[in-house]
């Protein structure tokens, strides 16, 4: 029996007082980061991938079904502002964009589906496609990766079961064994955690390493809100060490960006 799928370490939840429920969900989560810890090595091999081949101009596509397709997207989506760069990860999810809110039913089965959705994009020797499956067989995530391998992409996958079908295919299997689910067979507890962390790993690491990110700033953000420029300002302030607040953010209102700013700063 797939790991995802075996009974919880916890019996008689609908007996549990609230603060007994909320405990052992936390003793649960715990064992997240330590699966995610031995995970890393797979998880560097993706970064150093991505990022030479976003470095020729590729791309990263995340496919996935249910909950992993809504985390993909959710990282997809927070890399424009947040590193100043569109349209280089892209989230896609079976269903289409209305199962983002709501369950498309059989959608996660139609291997053919994950072929299309991916081949409309027309992935090429530039471009990932990292296939999200906690239980490690969604077809349409088999389908998309198997397309997309076959025309030349780099392949990498997210799965919280050893002995996966999607390991099996991608070249870059990552596997976070988490452990049974607090619910049985829920995987957006354990393993939609996991997976998060490793999206965010694996996208914070590539962005950092195409020079998004200078010392701990996120010199390219984009400026969407009051908060982004007031941070955006101090930034400046900080790396030019000119205490006037009023003129940091003029400067940075003018040029769009920290980096410009900070280039241009007089």
């Amino acid at each position: 029996m797939k790991t995802t799928e075996q009974d919880s370490n916890y019996s008689a939840l609908d007996k549990m007082s609230t603060e007994e429920l909320l405990g052992a969900m936390n003793r649960e989560d715990r064992l997240v980061p330590e699966a995610v810890g031995r995970a890393i090595p797979r998880i560097a091999d993706a970064v150093e991938g991505i990022t030479e081949r976003m470095r020729r101009g590729g791309r990263v596509f995340y496919m996935g079904a249910g909950t992993s397709g809504r985390i993909g997207i959710t990282d997809a989506s927070e890399i424009p502002p947040t590193y100043g760069v569109p349209g280089k990860f892209i989230g896609i999810i079976a269903g289409g964009d209305g199962a983002i809110r709501d369950a498309v039913e059989g959608a996660e089965d139609d291997g053919a589906q994950g072929c299309r959705d991916i081949l409309a994009y027309n992935p090429g020797e530039d471009d990932t496609v990292v296939g999200i499956t906690a239980s490690g067989g969604a077809p349409y995530v088999l389908g998309a990766l198997k397309a997309a391998k076959k025309a030349g992409s780099l392949t990498c996958c997210i799965t919280c079961n050893e002995d996966a079908a999607v390991a099996a295919v991608a070249d870059i299997p990552i596997v976070a064994v988490v452990g049974p689910e607090f619910v049985t067979g829920s995987t957006r507890m354990k393993s939609g955690t996991a997976t998060k962390l490793i999206l965010n790993m694996i996208s914070t690491a590539v962005m950092i390493r195409l020079g998004h990110v200078k010392g701990s700033h996120m010199v390219d953000m984009q400026l969407t809100n009051s908060k982004l420029v007031d941070r955006g300002t101090r930034m400046i302030m900080d790396e030019t060490g000119d205490g006037d607040y009023e003129h940091a953010r003029q400067m940075l209102l003018r040029y769009g960006s920290v980096r410009e700013a900070v280039k241009n700063y007089k």
